[in-house]
This record gives C-alpha cells, sequence and structure tokens, in this order.
C-alpha cells in the first residue's frame, strides 16, 4: 500500500513551480542544485545531510536502482570538489529506509525505517558512524519515541531528538516533537511548542541553536501540498511561522527535506522541484540559511 511519504514525493514530482523569488527572496539566494548527476538524478531523491567533516553526503531515494528495497539510503564522497563514488547504505533493509540526517557530532546516521521488528509503521533507527566511511550495527531507538503509527525525519543535537509523529497526540495529525536523552536512550517527546496545528507537520531543522525552526506543513500530506515553513523563537514558543523565502517552495508545490548543512552552518539543503537547474523527479539543493531573529527558551 501506498504511504504518505510517497503520496508526498508524488505531488511534488509533478506539481508546478515559481520560476522567480520576488523581492522577498532577494535575500535568500539559492545556491544551486546539489551534485548534477550522481546525487541529484533522473530519480526522487530526498532529504540530503552533510557530515561536520564535509567529507560525506547521504540522502534518500524511492526509486533509485540499485539498492536493498525500494527507498534506500544513499552516499557519495567529497573527492576534488565534487561529490563522487554514490553508492547505497549497508544499513539498507528489505523494506523502505529514508530520512536521514547526521547527528551535530558526526557520531551516529538516524533515519527511519519500516523494517521488520520495530514498534509500528515507520520507526526511527540510527547507526554509528565509523571512521573508515562505513556504518555499524542497526539500532531501534526504542519504545520512547517509536510508537504504533509513523515516526519520520530524525534530527539529533546533543541530548535532543527532534522528529515527526502521528503517535504521541498532538494538535493534529503529524506533529513535531522533541526528546531528551536520559543517558540510555531517548524519551519523553513533548511538542515542540507554537508550531503543530491540525495540519501535518513534519521534516524540521533547528537553526541557531533553536532560536528559528524551518519545518514542512501541509493541510493534508496524503492529497495537499507541501510548504517549507520559518518560525522564529519568541522566548517560550516559535511564532508566526511564514512560508520560507525560496523560488520553488510554491503555495501549489512540495518542498521538503530542510536539514542544515553541519560542516557550513550558513547554508541549508532542501528537496524539491525547480524549473532550473532541475535534474530529475525530485532534486536536492542547496540555499543560503534564512537569518536567525529568534531568542531562546524553546528548547
Amino acid at each position: 500500500m501506498e504511504t504518505d511519504v510517497a503520496r508526498v514525493l508524488a505531488m511534488a514530482m509533478s506539481a508546478a513551480v515559481l520560476s522567480g523569488c520576488g523581492a522577498a527572496g532577494a535575500a535568500l539566494q539559492e545556491f544551486g542544485i546539489e551534485g548534477m548527476g550522481v546525487v541529484s538524478t533522473p530519480h526522487a531523491e530526498v532529504r540530503g545531510s552533510v557530515s561536520p567533516d564535509g567529507q560525506r553526503i547521504v540522502w534518500g531515494s524511492t526509486d533509485r536502482a540499485g539498492g536493498a528495497g525500494g527507498w534506500d539510503l544513499w552516499q557519495a564522497t567529497l573527492r576534488d570538489g565534487r561529490w563522487q563514488d554514490p553508492r547505497p547504505l549497508p544499513v539498507n533493509s528489505p523494506g523502505n529506509d529514508f530520512d536521514p540526517a547526521f547527528s551535530a557530532d558526526g557520531r551516529w546516521l538516524y533515519f527511519f525505517s519500516n523494517r521488520a521488528g520495530g514498534f509500528g509503521g515507520d520507526d526511527l533507527y540510527r547507526a554509528a558512524v565509523l571512521a573508515d566511511g562505513g556504518f555499524g550495527e542497526v539500532e531501534n531507538l526504542g519504545a520512547g519515541v517509536n510508537g504504533k503509527g509513523d515516526e519520520w525525519a530524525p534530527s539529533a543535537a546533543g541530548t535532543r531528538l527532534l522528529f515527526a509523529s502521528d503517535s504521541f497526540g498532538g494538535a493534529g495529525r503529524h506533529d513535531l516533537f522533541v526528546a531528551r536523552w536520559d543517558g540510555k536512550a531517548f524519551v519523553d517527546p513533548q511538542p515542540v511548542p507554537g508550531i503543530n496545528t491540525a495540519a501535518d507537520e513534519f521534516d524540521a531543522a533547528w537553526l541557531g541553536d533553536g532560536r528559528a525552526i524551518v519545518f514542512a506543513r501541509s493541510d493534508d500530506v496524503a492529497r495537499a501540498p507541501v510548504r517549507l515553513m520559518l518560525a522564529q523563537c519568541d522566548g517560550s514558543a516559535y511564532a508566526e511561522a511564514q512560508p520560507l523565502a525560496l523560488s520553488f517552495n510554491a503555495a501549489d508545490g512540495s518542498t521538503l527535506g530542510p536539514v542544515l548543512d553541519l560542516s557550513k552552518p550558513t547554508e541549508l539543503l532542501v528537496s524539491g522541484s525547480a524549473k532550473a537547474p532541475k535534474a530529475g523527479k525530485t532534486d536536492i539543493y542547496r540555499m543560503r540559511a534564512p537569518a536567525v531573529t529568534g531568542k531562546d527558551g524553546c528548547l
């Protein structure tokens, strides 16, 4: 059965997008497509994450041949200033493996999977990042953050895990949560303050140590467009979320998968479909990270 995420990606592949940025987007210039022909290809690529040392990038694809399952995680390495040698990761399973992100310290790769042995549909997992470019054994993050529903887009920084879920109540459909590390596991997921609504909120990235957040929102992730939003912390909650100023982040398109480049924290990777440059169905793009004007107090 086609999942909600699959429907989102299908919409992103076919959606019309705007051709211009306008005055509001002038300060947020797009850097361009990421890894033409290597990372961004004729297939569907989503959620690129660069390691803190800048030497590798991982991403997810729903239809790229060569992996263990239908949805797989891929990696390319930096050589001569370019991404090269794309390969599926050994952590892939016959199921769906998606939404990869390196931890802020570079020690772990987080992702979701619906492989056998989980707590529900899509569960959150991680694998240790090895110095030789490989990965350790895959670990389920446990019942503290995995429920009977679907958990997506994990992002770890220090003792906190940011993720989306429809398993832990909340304001509506998929909501954004933050869990804390208790020394053994991530536990006690709490709603991200000020963000969650009756719509779907997912795919989030903190900016400026949590003083701002970029996230995806859709009225119905299975049927409606998806748009990236930016909100600043007012000291206790994220307030007045506005569409991220990016040319193809249109009301009638689908843009998702924001991840801050850990090796260049002034740059943000996002996924969508611009008119140009364009490699395929859903590509990974690099843009300047938006300005952070918020306060502390939302974490």
